[in-house]
């Protein structure tokens, strides 16, 4: 069923598109990848951070900016080598950041740039107290024996890991005994004291690993005290549970409380309202469940009172900040395939009373990736759509307008032609409504007949919305003639609760039958190619492609798997983040769970496999370890399908060295050249 609603980006004209240059590999990596950071004390200037990749060299330089808020001249505050972050607003008219493990500190306009301190081994994660008196900080500590020296120092030569517990890998790294902690340390304009360790002797890290950031460690609004995000659980406890909780340091007693005890899932992201009496951080109900609905939870800081304020809304949400004046929460949350911005309107005692009013703040087709700051009526946020890199724009909270307020990438996309964009409405196989992206070649001739990718999102509950990637680029993709199909199939939020954990326990059922409903109602196009169909997909959308290697009947001429999930027994036995394996499909010796390992197992349904496919595999991928593609492709191989493996010894789930990430969409497209 056929229901175009909205078009993104510019439409189909009559102008002379194939003048114009198309996206290509190297024109994507020489994007400029703009962050917003903040708004300068006056309010009156956005502070940015533009990373610039030089693929020559393999590696990226990052640099500070700044603009004015209404727009106008763009002022480059620093050049220095490397990347500075952890920007922060200061008392005199300063900026403070972090560069190389140390902090620097210059003046609003990026003059004088001034080394603050010297400490050794570096620090990260830095951040000044708000009475300026204290140095907050994260650092690595050894905690526990893990090498053979470690056991025996007798052998210093001694290359040997040893375990006897769970989680001795993580993400693309071996467990050496060290963990992230948390630091706090006078500070006197550069002088850092002792270094104390809130932690101690933990086994635990903050912030959290693999990604965890600035986020998970901030000062009380009077400075008196720190919260941090931690899991304190070590060993299979830890592989098994997603039990964060908000702790609080107090610095004058040295004593540690709980702020969300008793709460089972995660919490995180822990923020304050301006007059420090009221804290908010977002939180998942249920422990195990990684893509459970995400909570707004506001802690009454006098009554000791919490309130979930979105436990009778129907999505899940992103992140949230409190607005400057403090009477307002926004947040961010997936919506039908977009990412938008979103205000609740709070009652004087809402941690008493529960009163709240929720509003859609922005609408139109684009994601709001992410809240920089607030200055008066407007919020500064980035944004992008499936044919437009993150730029730094602005909202009106009253109006929902949106404005660009950055260009750093305009001269490039002004020179390539842009793809069409558009919202269909499918049919599913059980009679529900599912909205799928289809992205257009930008000179598209409806007379013509085009080959067609189906793209399989990974998670596999991430939100396939108006992101913008680096690799999954679908105006990369497009721009090389194909149309793109990107269904949202059960297990992504922005459609509801229910739609979203849908996936759980069904991976090959219903999740499934969605991408094949995709494909077919988009092949009832004229201009769709029904003989050149492929699907692609990384993650969980690795393993759809290998589950539709086995399920399609021949509809697809050619697969791309990227580090997906070939055989579920073997991934069970070595992935690493098991309180996911065990949500989302269970332990394969459970009997309760036969079905899913024999119905749901993409080599299970080996024997139908006849379709070339390319193999992607990143070799510390402890996620989807190497097994998974190594085992794919020797199938393929023994069974004389044309197949290639593309191995990236030193990549993880991703594959994030420039020249790398080269190499993987020239080989995407040679193989789609040679096989579609």
């Amino acid at each position: 069923m056929y229901k175009p609603i909205l078009l993104t980006g510019l439409l189909f004209t009559t102008m002379a598109a194939s003048a114009q240059e198309k996206m290509t590999p190297e024109l994507l990596w020489q994007l400029g990848r703009v962050s917003g950071e903040t708004v300068s004390a006056d309010g009156k200037s956005v502070i940015y951070s533009v990373s610039q990749v030089n693929l020559a060299e393999n590696k990226s330089e990052k640099n500070l900016f700044s603009i004015p808020l209404v727009g106008g001249n763009v002022k480059q505050l620093t050049n220095s080598i490397g990347a500075e972050g952890d920007v922060a607003l200061l008392p005199g008219n300063k900026i403070g950041y972090s560069l190389k493990g140390q902090w620097w500190e210059m003046n609003a306009d990026g003059s004088n740039p001034v080394q603050k301190t010297n400490v050794d081994g570096g620090m990260e994660n830095i951040r000044i107290s708000p009475d300026g008196k204290y140095i907050l900080f994260s650092k690595e500590v050894k905690i526990k024996k893990v090498s053979g020296h470690d056991f025996y120092s007798d052998l210093p030569k001694s290359n040997v890991q040893i375990y006897d517990n769970l989680n001795y890998r993580h993400w693309d790294t071996w467990e050496d005994g060290k963990f992230s902690h948390v630091f706090f340390a006078t500070y006197e304009d550069g002088k850092v004291g002792t270094p104390v360790d809130i932690m101690a002797e933990e086994p635990y890290d903050c912030p959290q690993m693999p990604s965890g950031g600035a986020e998970d460690m901030i000062w009380s609004a009077d400075g008196k005290s720190i919260l941090y995000i931690c899991k304190k659980k070590f060993g299979k406890a830890y592989a098994i549970s997603t039990n964060t909780d908000v702790y609080e340091y107090n610095i004058a007693s040295g004593k540690t409380s709980n702020l969300s005890e008793g709460m089972m899932g995660y919490d995180v992201a822990p923020s304050f309202s301006p007059d420090g009496k009221q804290l908010l951080w977002l939180s998942m109900a249920h422990d195990g469940y990684e893509a459970d609905k995400n909570d707004i939870i506001v802690l009454n800081r006098a009554t000791g009172v919490k309130t979930n304020l979105t436990k009778g809304w129907d999505g899940t949400v992103s992140s949230a900040r409190f607005s400057n004046d403090g009477k307002k929460i926004y947040f961010l949350a997936v919506i039908k395939g977009t990412e938008q911005l979103l205000e609740i309107t709070l009652q004087k005692e809402v941690a008493a009373t529960n009163e709240k009013h929720i509003r859609q703040v922005t609408s139109g087709d684009f994601d709001i990736n992410d809240m920089v700051a607030q200055s008066g009526n407007t919020m500064v946020v980035t944004r992008t759509d499936m044919n437009h890199a993150a730029e730094v724009f602005t909202v009106d909270l009253a109006k929902g307008g949106v404005q660009p307020l950055t260009t750093v990438n305009k001269a490039t996309y002004d020179k390539i032609g842009m793809s069409k964009v558009e919202k269909r409405w499918i049919k599913t196989t059980d009679n529900k409504e599912m909205l799928a992206w289809v992205i257009y070649p930008p000179d598209f001739d409806p007379a013509k007949k085009y080959p067609t990718l189906l793209y399989c999102q990974g998670g596999p509950q991430s939100a396939l919305s108006q992101f913008y990637s680096y690799r999954w680029n679908f105006q990369l993709m497009a721009a090389q003639g194909y149309i793109v199909v990107a269904p949202n199939r059960r297990g992504m939020p922005g459609h509801g609760v229910e739609w979203n954990a849908a996936i759980s326990k069904d991976w090959g059922g219903q999740p499934i039958r969605d991408y094949l409903s995709a494909i077919d109602d988009v092949s009832k196009e004229s201009y769709v190619d029904k003989n050149r169909l492929g699907a692609v997909g990384a993650s969980y959308g690795g393993y759809s492609v290998y589950m539709l290697a086995g399920v399609h009947e021949n509809r697809f001429k050619t697969f791309i798997a990227h580090d997906g999930l070939f055989d579920l027994k073997s991934w069970y036995g070595t992935t690493e983040e098991l309180w996911f394996a065990n949500w989302d499909i269970g332990a394969y010796w459970d009997k309760a769970n036969a079905d899913t390992y024999k119905n749901f197992n993409p080599s299970e349904h080996a024997n139908k496999w006849n379709t070339p496919i390319l193999i992607i595999q990143g070799g510390i991928d402890f996620r989807v370890p190497i097994e998974q593609g190594l085992q794919a492709f020797q199938l393929a191989q023994l069974k004389g399908i044309k197949s290639k493996l593309l191995y990236f010894p030193e990549e993880n789930h991703w594959v994030l060295k420039p020249q790398n990430a080269i190499v993987w969409q020239r080989e995407f497209f040679n193989w789609l050249k040679e096989t579609l």
